[in-house]
């Protein structure tokens, strides 16, 4: 029980803001559209979760996330998104999952929290290198499927590879590379409502990622300072 208060202690009343209007803007873009396809909504507020949990450093977030992955993975099938199921189930859980134990060997000293590490010039190009190396593969691997907006859907690989791989390492960056990756998953799923509405909430979900992963960005390097001092 005392474990159970002190998890949510660690949240400040903007968080739980944060949380919260994340899920009442989901749930109501769900509703608003008549939207009968629940995988949806599961899948937009596990990655809520899983996303103010990133933010703070918690390695719950990862676990979450490895489940909005797979139900993600499901989502993008039905549209064709070649792409996505891919780098979901294929890439983006197996290292959410490796980033669990890194992240359970590495805890700062709030136990609740990872060590944050700085990302230097070095590590920013091997992260870039490797995500084109990737995409270039997934390019050739996606159009022989067909894949729904090809150019669109290998950027969306090469940015979601970047971060979660800035994940792994416990980068200040990695915020920067998901909001990225948002804004092309916007895009992506925009195209899709036109064709049919059902998918406006996936569109919403990826701009409430958007909002969370900026927050991300702020408070991972507010993490790293406070770190430093410890």
């Amino acid at each position: 029980m005392k474990r159970l208060k002190r998890f949510f202690s660690m949240f400040t009343p903007f968080e739980y803001a944060l949380w919260g209007s994340s899920v009442a803007l989901i749930l109501l873009s769900f509703f608003l559209c008549g939207n009968t396809q629940y995988l949806y909504l599961a899948a937009s507020l596990t990655g809520a979760c899983a996303l103010i949990l990133v933010a703070k450093g918690n390695v719950w977030g990862q676990i979450v996330s490895i489940a909005f992955s797979v139900l993600y993975g499901i989502i993008s099938y039905s549209f064709r998104y070649f792409g996505e199921m891919i780098t979901y189930l294929g890439m983006s859980a197996p290292i959410a999952l490796i980033t669990v134990f890194v992240w359970l060997k590495h805890p700062s000293a709030k136990k609740e929290e990872v060590k944050i590490r700085k990302t230097d010039g070095k590590e920013l190009i091997l992260a870039l290198a490797l995500g084109i190396a990737v995409s270039v593969v997934f390019y050739v691997i996606l159009k022989a499927l067909h894949t729904a907006n090809l150019l669109i859907s290998t950027f969306s690989v090469f940015t979601s590879f970047v971060a979660s791989w800035l994940t792994l390492r416990r980068s200040t960056l990695y915020a920067l590379a998901y909001a990225l990756n948002d804004l092309t998953l916007i895009v992506l799923w925009a195209f899709a409502t036109i064709e049919n509405f059902e998918y406006l909430s996936m569109t919403v979900c990826f701009i409430v990622f958007f909002i969370n992963d900026a927050y991300g960005l702020f408070n991972w390097i507010r993490l790293y300072n406070k770190q430093k001092l410890q």
